[in-house]
């Protein structure tokens, strides 16, 4: 499992490792995984035109010292020194001594623009509120280069614990990071201008319980419900889809589509689509008496193309197995209702569901994913999946957040969010936690889209289509 720590903690690392170390041996081993990954990038060091944008704090120093590496290795390596008097001293002694020159930032457009590679040392984990308007200048300037950038810790002018970009930023091709991952670099909007991440280990003791958490395949391989000879189609579970309207059939077939590759071992279907559902899938198990009578589930998925179907919603809260609310469903629901569930509640809303849902503006949840993922989840008391560019799942009793790896932009098209709704609603009925259910059915979802789209459109059928092949490509990992 990858996982993200927030500064706080990695500073409180850092000290107590510095502690056990020589002075300054911590720099150096960031500066050598740096100066490595530089290498790595640039194929032949020698001659290359190197340039160091350099702040005042322990970041510039990384980008000193890795960049004395370079020199040594021929490389021509100028340092722009955003603040010459709160420069690094001994990184600046090192980069001088391996024949590299400081420059000030009336020189640094000449210089980036005829550089090869750009290492961003300009504000480390720490900076908060955006750029100053000299670094601004700089981080502007090197998107118009055409040199390799490659960020230290992370890209300055967004924020690690947050995510958050506010104003201008360096936009990477590769970001070091030392440690642990940050959660700016899993979260967008800040993810985009991290590009490729590579995480070198210093030595760092972290506590067990971190601030975000990105399943593995293998994580999800331990997940994954498994049948045995002792399994019966009620055993596996049985997942309600309460779903679909004269106006939208077609979600709750998908939603359905997605039940069916989820792992349960039967669905049951309620609502007006019956017919377009079983002339689909005859054999899912459909009825028109509302979800109090529709027979026994261990889990209920509500919402998708209802409508203004309050009384389905209604009834699926007061039921006491799991529920999954998502689309018209979440409209629908009476927070009060939600809260006063005693079984497991998983919501799944896009940005804009969100944000109705908060009170704010789109642009809002957009900006600040984490935070708004955790006020909903507080504010209703359930497990929420924040769809979108990065898909995040959070408890609303705390700990770590779930930040979802897979997918494609592709995944942004109709319906892909019911087949979602129903693959998560089917592995809430076969015995997995919301929070698991959510993380694992982002996760095999993003998976085939990844399959069915192979970098074309695709449509969500094709999504549902694919499970089956994510499945495998998990469990045979």
């Amino acid at each position: 499992m990858r996982t993200a720590y927030n500064v706080e903690t990695v500073r409180a690392a850092e000290r107590e490792l510095m502690a056990r170390l020589p002075e300054g041996a911590l720099m150096q081993r960031a500066a050598a995984g740096l100066a490595a990954a530089c290498a790595d990038l640039l194929g032949r060091v020698y001659g290359r035109r190197v340039v160091l944008l350099v702040g005042s704090g322990d970041n510039g120093g990384d980008a000193l010292y890795a960049g004395a590496r370079l020199a040594r290795r021929g490389a021509g390596v100028t340092a722009v020194l955003l603040a010459p008097e709160r420069a690094h001293s001994a990184g600046l002694a090192a980069l001088r001594r391996a024949g590299g020159r400081a420059v000030g930032v009336e020189d640094a457009e000449r210089l980036i623009e005829k550089a090869d590679l750009l290492l961003d040392g300009i504000v480390g984990i720490g900076g908060k509120g955006g750029l100053r308007p000299d670094a601004a200048r700089l981080a502007e300037a090197a998107e118009r280069s055409r040199a390799v950038v490659v960020a230290v810790d992370l890209p300055s002018g967004v924020d690690a614990d947050t995510a958050e970009v506010r104003g201008a930023a360096v936009r990477a091709d590769l970001t070091v990071t030392f440690g642990t991952h940050k959660p700016g670099l899993l979260i967008d909007p800040a993810r985009e201008y991290a590009g490729s991440v590579r995480l070198v280990d210093i030595g760092l003791a972290l506590p067990e319980e971190a601030e975000l958490e990105a399943l593995q395949h293998a994580d999800v391989r331990r997940l994954l419900p498994v049948p045995t000879g002792e399994s019966d189609k009620y055993r596996r579970g049985v997942v309600g889809i309460a779903a679909g309207s004269a106006r939208y059939p077609g979600a709750a077939v998908l939603a359905v589509y997605g039940a069916l590759r989820g792992g349960a071992g039967a669905v049951r279907y309620v609502g007006p689509a019956g017919d377009a559902v079983i002339a689909r899938f005859p054999e899912t198990l459909v009825s028109d008496r509302g979800p109090k009578h529709a027979g026994r589930v261990q889990a209920w998925v509500v919402g998708p193309g209802a409508g203004d179907d309050a009384s389905a919603v209604g009834e699926v809260l007061a039921s006491d197995v799991p529920v999954l609310i998502d689309a018209d469903g979440l409209r629908l629901a009476d927070r009060d209702a939600v809260r006063a569930r005693t079984a497991p509640t998983l919501m799944t809303p896009h940005a804009g569901e969100a944000a109705a849902l908060l009170g704010v503006p789109r642009e809002e949840v957009e900006g600040t994913r984490l935070a708004s993922a955790r006020e909903l989840a507080g504010r209703y008391d359930a497990t929420v999946l924040l769809k979108g560019s990065t898909t995040l799942v959070a408890d609303s009793g705390g700990g770590a957040v779930r930040v979802n790896p897979t997918g494609t932009a592709w995944l942004a098209t109709a319906g892909s969010g019911d087949v979602l709704s129903g693959l998560a609603g089917s592995l809430l009925a076969s015995g997995l936690s919301a929070l698991d259910a959510g993380s694992v059915g982002a996760y095999l979802h993003g998976l085939a889209g990844r399959f069915a789209a192979g970098g074309a459109p695709v449509g969500a059928h094709d999504v549902a289509e694919a499970v089956p092949a994510a499945w495998r490509d998990v469990t045979d990992a």
